[in-house]
């Protein structure tokens, strides 16, 4: 587009007015800068756009033409003007989080629910995936946060602390009690016993096994399971000693469905937070964060 923007402004203004003097009280304008501007269009566009008469200016074919593409043009922007307002006004905007099922029924949902309360014209898509999944979609910058334990090499993304998480194992009484009974109370409850992990592709799994391998422990019987909810319960039924979340079950540990295995060597605890690519912020982002402060979650 070679002409300026208010040359078009003024011609969709004389346009709709029908007269020069309407026109330059509707845009502060003096006549004689109107019907300066609009000579000079016409000049530049080497094309007639308006026929004089003694009540005003009428629109040629082509100034007609011209009109039908600038009052789109214009009113588009007035609707753009329009959204801004009401998303400011509103505070709307999208959020999309990518978390685990874990993680999200434990951590995320709780806290959401507070958030929409507060902010209901925020549209929040959630991702259900794994870990590594969640932090791809970062780095493509496909999503705006995702909640994931802290990885060793972030980068390019930066991490809101949410809270911290230890991993343990659990069983019931009564499993230890006949594991013991049948195998000698001098029985290694890891060479022995059914152990419940998560299965090998969950990043949980691969941070377990490495303690594992640390500590030189070598299961022997292994039941692997998809998710923390059925690992949760498979332990609670007695079927085996489940590597657990302590903050995920600790309703059962206070009411001693469930007890916690003593190790040796504790696992070290996890941060879990909000992680994020930095060219992605956006205000729905920033009131989350603020909303998230002020709730006292860390971050």
């Amino acid at each position: 587009m070679d002409q300026n923007l208010s040359q078009y402004k003024i011609f969709y203004e004389v346009a709709k007015a029908g007269n020069i003097s309407k026109a330059a009280k509707e845009l502060f304008i003096s006549q004689p800068a109107i019907s300066k501007s609009i000579s000079k269009l016409e000049d530049n566009l080497d094309v007639a756009l308006f026929t004089r008469n003694s009540r005003g200016v009428q629109l040629t074919e082509e100034g007609k033409l011209l009109f039908h593409h600038t009052k789109t043009a214009f009113e588009a922007l007035n609707r753009g003007e329009l959204e801004l307002k009401r998303v400011k006004d509103f505070n709307i905007g999208h959020l999309r989080i990518g978390v685990s099922n874990t993680l999200c029924k434990y951590i995320l949902l709780p806290y959401l629910k507070g958030f929409i309360e507060k902010y209901p014209h925020i549209k929040i898509t959630i991702e259900s995936q794994s870990t590594s999944h969640t932090v791809a979609m970062l780095e493509q910058q496909q999503i705006d946060l995702g909640l994931i334990a802290e990885p060793s090499n972030r980068r390019p993304l930066l991490f809101n602390p949410v809270m911290e998480i230890q991993d343990i194992f659990v069983s019931t009484n009564a499993y230890l009690e006949n594991l013991y009974l049948r195998e000698g109370k001098n029985a290694d409850l890891f060479q022995t016993g059914n152990i419940l992990l998560l299965d090998k592709n969950n990043m949980t799994r691969k941070y377990i096994d490495e303690y594992l391998n640390e500590n030189q422990i070598i299961p022997n019987q292994l039941l692997e399971v998809t998710t923390m909810d059925l690992l949760i319960e498979f332990a609670k039924i007695g079927l085996g000693i489940g590597c657990v979340i302590k903050e995920f079950v600790q309703d059962e540990l206070d009411k001693k469905e469930l007890i916690e295995i003593p190790m040796i060597s504790g696992i070290k605890k996890r941060t879990v937070g909000f992680a994020y690519n930095p060219a992605t912020v956006s205000t729905a982002m920033e009131i989350f964060f603020e909303a998230m402060q002020k709730a006292g979650i860390r971050g």
